[in-house]
């Protein structure tokens, strides 16, 4: 894979790298994009597993899809991609990593913050009185974690269909695509609202934009620079070759 000089360049002067991830990353771990359509779910609907509407209906049919998930994802590992990002976040004076993703891969393969757009599938909290869950939801069939404080039911910590982004991670997102140097979209879409919108946003405001994505997508033909290839192929490249550059010019100097 050839690195265009110029994307080294802007590395090499960046003060700010922002970095969002989407499902392609996950995807490169074995997870596939929402639900497997050769799986156990295949027949139902996404919309009614994944929403406010389908967990009051049927809050045990969710919770055993959330298990699966959950058990997937504590199969997997993360993936080159997931390691070099890690990596990236001491390379530059300041650096963010958005993700769109649910299954804490990043958290596994060391980057200590992580702005997470839809919340996470490790964690728990009540429905009601929102607390956190700590507790076993692993349950025998027919039974259903509760809050110890309230009474109410445990749901997942993630962002289901109908419900508003967290605030404070749609926020500090939005900053760092006002703010920084250089803004690079990994393995996602760009599709899905509002985290579409932030290599835009940092495109609008001066960034450098770069894509890392093997497929074409909307946003590909308004990026500064494209690596078609998954972020574990594209990614340590990438640094591999950002090392030589670094290492020239200094030797230049």
């Amino acid at each position: 894979m050839e690195i265009p000089e110029i994307l080294l360049q802007k590395i090499a002067e960046a003060e700010h790298v922002a970095i969002l991830t989407g499902a392609g990353v996950s995807a490169e771990s074995g997870i596939k994009t929402f639900r497997d359509p050769d799986g156990l779910w295949a027949q139902l609907n996404p919309a009614e597993l994944a929403s406010v509407e389908g967990f009051m209906a049927n809050p045990q049919l969710v919770w055993s899809w959330y298990r699966h998930r959950v058990e997937v994802i504590n199969d997997a590992k993360p993936n080159p991609g997931h390691y070099a990002i890690a990596k990236m976040q001491d390379m530059f004076p300041k650096f963010t990593l958005i993700t769109q993703n649910v299954d804490r891969l990043h958290h596994r393969a060391g980057s200590r913050k992580v702005i997470e757009l839809h919340g996470n599938i490790v964690e728990n909290h009540c429905f009601d009185c929102k607390s956190p869950f700590t507790g076993d939801t692993a349950l025998p069939d027919g039974h259903l974690p509760v809050c110890p404080i309230c009474g109410g039911r445990i749901r997942p910590s993630v962002v289901w269909f109908g419900e508003m982004l967290p605030v404070d991670a749609i926020e500090a997102a939005e900053e760092a695509a006002y703010s920084c140097d250089v803004f690079f979209s990994v393995g996602t879409s760009a599709e899905v609202y509002p985290a579409a919108n932030l290599p835009v946003t940092a495109k609008r405001n001066g960034a450098f934009v770069v894509e890392v994505n093997p497929n074409f997508t909307v946003l590909s033909g308004y990026v500064d620079a494209k690596l078609a290839a998954p972020s574990g192929e594209a990614l340590p490249v990438l640094l591999d070759e950002f090392g030589k550059y670094k290492k020239f010019i200094e030797e230049s100097l």
